[in-house]
């Protein structure tokens, strides 16, 4: 999430490519002399079903510090290490959320940048909005989330962000693979998604990040 600027435009990038999945799951295709409204496109271009949320979240107890396990690996958060996102309830109803990290080495100063959520979805509290600069807001979907709240799955509607975090520097190894089937199983490539070093023996000799 460094610097600033390229984190704001990543987060606009990441908004406009989750507006036009959303337009694209409300609207098919229009006819057209080469696609009629009784033919169908190509298996791979259909567009994926939305993602699934959990039931419901208990907000309390999700706040605190969650340790960044894994994601999509995309340029802000490139070559970033010790990487912790943390929320906080706030008196009006929104939530104070910052992230900390450092870079490439966990001898780096630690950075931080702080943002704004709100609950979107009242009724489960897995749908939050969270805002990046005051023009900006970019979709949050808690779509996988441990009965005891010590992991979690964060979707945005285009697939091509996801994180995986969890309240302890590890995961233990066969609650990574189940959350990479279920990822799988939401229309994600689990190949996609590589590690982020919590640990000073994760990180890499030569730059880059660590594939699960």
């Amino acid at each position: 999430m460094i610097p600033f600027l390229d984190l704001a435009r990543s987060w606009i990038l990441l908004a406009i490519s989750g507006a036009i999945v959303m337009l694209s799951s409300c609207a098919g295709p229009a006819p057209g002399p080469h696609h009629t409204a009784t033919t169908s496109p190509p298996a791979h271009r259909m567009p994926k079903s939305p993602l699934r949320t959990v039931p419901m979240v208990d907000l309390p107890r999700f706040m605190g510090d969650w340790r960044v396990i894994a994601n999509i690996p995309y340029f802000a958060e490139k070559n970033t290490v010790d990487s912790v996102e943390s929320y906080a309830l706030r008196s009006d109803g929104t939530i104070a959320n910052w992230f900390v990290y450092r870079k490439h080495s966990f001898d780096a100063e630690q950075k931080r940048f702080d943002f704004t959520a709100e609950v979107v979805n009242k009724e489960t509290n897995a749908e939050w909005r969270v805002r990046f600069l005051p023009f900006l807001k970019v979709a949050y979907l808690i779509i996988d989330l441990d009965p005891e709240y010590r992991w979690t799955v964060i979707g945005h509607p285009s697939r091509r962000y996801g994180w995986i975090m969890a309240r302890e520097r590890t995961l233990p190894d066969d609650i990574y693979a189940g959350i990479l089937e279920r990822l799988a199983g939401q229309g994600y490539d689990p190949a996609r998604f590589a590690r982020v070093p919590q640990l000073r023996e994760q990180v890499p000799a030569v730059g880059g990040t660590v594939r699960p």
